[in-house]
């Protein structure tokens, strides 16, 4: 059997390893993860009751268009239903985006060090993706315009960035937008939006109306809480959402997905109290960064990327027979691990065991 030539060498995607994996792997019986930025208090009660409500109706299809909750979505975002497309995480979305846009040979521009499933798609469908070196770990917007050609398709920019945790200030982004020929997409990744406290920060959604060629990726994995049952979206204009329809496949998103988003999308307190307890937790890990003298990015999703000075993945398999889960192997960045901001007691036991890896290492801290 012949694949087709550009997935042969395609890299597979490497998830945060698993709580139960590891414990297995090195006979532990507490492990803590902080790779894969899931929030530590997990999922509105609400959201597991309706989840537990929607068990009796699993013998039935999930309603494909998503009709109630597009609906009270909708009204939450202030759009209409028709900007709004469901997806298998805010990933299927990317993918989709992919698969109705790109033909062999178009151009793609991203970032050298953002989330890795917008080069894999691209290349899944024969794109050619240009990568921008990031500046201080953020988004070189005018070096991507630079690189912008007849050629280009789709603009990818991750606000906050993945996984340097940097944002792109809203100022900074009407004017990358303003410059963007209006046949060139912008897809602009807010898939920790939820989390951001600084003032600067854009909100994608209000920018729709301006920029017909803007797409806007938000999940519920995050914040909400609910990454297990995978269920993200996309808001776009109408034309673009209905071209990315006709290549979704019809039931995309779960029953339980629907009940538990729909549920947890109607208690915004929770949402708030899981934003205070984020930037509290960063406040915390920046403190003890500080105190070690490691250099880290500023922090404004629920993630920090810090430099221990050593190889990132000796310092992570250290971590990982002390039952602590971090993510290394940014290719850029070989010193840097990306620590999800975990509670308060999960932040701690982080630090003591880095501080003890550290001193192993022969880094004075």
């Amino acid at each position: 059997m012949n694949p087709k030539p550009n997935i042969v060498n395609l890299p597979v995607y490497k998830p945060g390893k698993p709580i139960e994996e590891v414990k297995k792997e090195l006979g532990l019986n507490d492990v803590i993860k902080l790779a894969s930025n899931e929030n530590p208090y997990g999922s509105s009660p609400s959201a597991k009751a309706a989840i537990l409500a929607e068990l009796d109706n699993l013998y039935l299809y999930p309603d494909g268009s998503a009709a109630e909750l597009t609906s009270a979505l909708a009204g939450h975002l202030g759009v209409q239903s028709g900007n709004i497309i469901f997806g298998c995480g805010s990933d299927e979305i990317i993918a989709l985006i992919a698969r109705a846009f790109f033909l062999p040979g178009d151009e793609t521009i991203m970032a050298d060090q953002t989330f890795s499933v917008y080069k894999s798609n691209a290349d899944i469908e024969g794109a050619v993706s240009i990568e921008v070196p990031l500046a201080d770990g953020t988004h070189d917007l005018d070096a991507m315009l630079a690189r912008v050609t007849e050629r280009t398709k789709v603009i990818w920019i991750c606000n906050p960035n993945n996984p340097t945790g940097t944002i792109v200030p809203e100022e900074a982004l009407i004017t990358f937008l303003n410059a963007v020929p209006s046949g060139v997409m912008v897809v602009l990744d807010e898939a920790y939006c939820e989390y951001v406290t600084d003032l600067s920060y854009s909100n994608g959604i209000k920018l729709l109306e301006s920029y017909p060629n803007l797409v806007v990726l938000r999940t519920f994995s995050k914040i909400y809480g609910l990454a297990a049952l995978r269920i993200g979206y996309g808001v776009a204009s109408p034309q673009i959402i209905s071209l990315i329809n006709k290549v979704r496949e019809p039931f995309n998103t779960s029953r339980l997905a629907q009940a538990g988003a729909l549920a947890a999308l109607a208690d915004q307190e929770y949402v708030q109290e899981c934003r205070r307890l984020n930037s509290a937790g960063i406040l915390q890990l920046q403190a003890e960064f500080k105190r070690l003298d490691l250099a880290f990015f500023p922090a404004h999703g629920n993630f920090i990327m810090v430099d221990v000075r050593k190889p990132a993945a000796d310092i992570f398999d250290a971590l990982l027979r002390r039952g602590i889960i971090v993510r290394a192997g940014h290719k850029l960045y070989p010193t840097y691990i990306r620590v999800t901001v975990g509670s308060a007691e999960q932040n701690k036991a982080f630090i003591t065991a880095l501080e003890q890896v550290l001193q192993e290492q022969g880094v004075q801290v």
